[in-house]
């Protein structure tokens, strides 16, 4: 696609984008200003123009039924998890019956290390990369420490080469081949929440599985946000939350994913709680847990009615748009920002200005991380100020995503025109 940097330009592609109405589908903060830019999408999610009524339906049904209102409600609540499966497990290309939404994402990590990280003497390493969320990070420690093994020893991370922004592909391979008979677990962000790097999901799996061991990864940076097949690329398992590219509001209910070859082993060792139990004896409070068949069989507890009437609300507008489309234009979109942001650079030499995330659409997903090797957290101030809402890390990186569902080319723009006046004005 051929951009050009003129409003003009970006106007003209907005009237074109075949996705462009559910723009106002979603509540677009203003901040107080005229032309406000919100490119954190990446963290939390825009909220649905229908979530409060959502809401509203099960406050009704509360106040209406009562305790009843898990069977007599519009949405019976014992099984209003059931609704968001399909929607769920079409955004990360899985069966229903392998994906439900339960808990938060690191709680989840944990319980499905229960089940896929059993190391032995001899298997007990997990490859991941290096710099992966913190949370990820302490979830490996503390696994590993918990099982009698030194998180030095046993945490093999694969990080970039001096120099580089992103981790090579044969790096990761070529770890995982020699480490292959002591390894357990490859485990990965799906997408690099620092980086941007789309990683090759199906390769690695391949891998992993060569070498003996499981295949897990967090997709917080990934569902929603790029194309996934879990179900066919053959992972063993996954977790994902849903209030960053999924807009089901801060802290709200994750998700899991278990492949259909490990849902249907009910010997498959695992923590237990009364809502994984067989809900046909469920109510008859027996001892001796049998989990539900799929994913099912992981849960613990009760579903939260109201965090998860907003994820119904948004994963309605993902079912309506696809993720083919968002994906389409996904890459028109953020390719427009890469082209801003390099005639930005070569505008401003002495800013330092460079992307840290792959310039291959097929490594990327929405998100851009500029770097700016001559600024400071000043400049990222004065951008804030400005009314462009993005995301900052030291020194001075700058993490801006554009998302497909709400954003556009003006947008973009936009984004591109503030940061000019805010570097011309240093």
């Amino acid at each position: 696609m051929n951009y050009v940097a003129s409003r003009e330009f970006a106007l003209q592609q907005d009237e074109l984008d075949p996705i462009r109405s559910y723009r106002e589908k979603f509540h677009l903060p203003d901040f107080g200003r005229a032309h406000s830019v919100y490119f954190t999408g990446h963290s939390l999610g825009l909220q649905p123009r229908t979530a409060r009524e959502a809401i509203e339906v099960e406050l009704e049904d509360w106040a209406r039924f009562a305790v009843e209102g898990h069977f007599e409600g519009r949405n019976p609540w014992y099984s209003y998890h059931e609704l968001l499966s399909e929607p769920m497990a079409g955004i990360v290309g899985a069966m229903p019956s392998e994906v439900v939404c339960m808990n938060t994402l690191t709680t989840n990590l944990h319980l499905l290390f229960v089940s896929f990280y059993r190391p032995s003497d001899t298997r007990y390493k997990i490859i991941s990369e290096g710099r992966m969320f913190p949370s990820d990070r302490y979830l490996l420690e503390t696994q590993t420490r918990f099982h009698g093994h030194d998180p030095d020893d046993a945490i093999i991370e694969i990080s970039p080469r001096d120099g580089e922004g992103t981790i090579r592909e044969e790096d990761i391979l070529a770890a995982i081949d020699e480490h292959a008979d002591e390894l357990a677990l490859v485990f990965f962000g799906g997408v690099n929440y620092l980086t941007g790097q789309l990683f090759d999901m199906p390769k690695i799996t391949e891998a992993a599985h060569a070498a003996g061991a499981i295949a897990g990864f967090d997709l917080a940076h990934a569902a929603g946000n790029v194309p996934l097949a879990l179900h066919d690329w053959g992972i063993d398992f996954a977790a994902w939350c849903s209030y960053k590219y999924l807009n089901s509001g801060p802290g709200n209910a994750g998700a899991i994913f278990v492949h259909e070859k490990h849902g249907q082993n009910s010997d498959l060792p695992r923590f237990g709680g009364w809502w994984g139990h067989d809900k046909k004896t469920r109510f008859k409070m027996e001892s001796g847990f049998r989990p539900m068949p799929g994913a099912e069989g992981w849960q613990l507890s009760n579903a939260p009615i109201f965090g998860m009437a907003v994820m119904k609300s948004s994963l309605q507008i993902f079912d309506e748009v696809g993720m083919t489309a968002l994906r389409e234009k996904s890459e028109k979109l953020t390719g427009y920002l890469e082209f801003i942001i390099r005639e930005l650079a070569t505008e401003f030499p002495d800013a330092g200005i460079s992307i840290i995330t792959s310039a291959n659409p097929d490594e990327r997903g929405s998100h851009l991380s500029l770097n700016f090797e001559a600024r400071d957290r000043e400049m990222f101030d004065k951008l804030t100020a400005a009314g462009v809402i993005a995301d900052f890390r030291e020194p001075c990186m700058i993490r801006a995503a554009p998302v497909p569902l709400y954003n556009s080319f003006e947008d973009v723009h936009t984004f591109g025109q503030v940061l000019r006046d805010v570097l011309d004005s240093e």
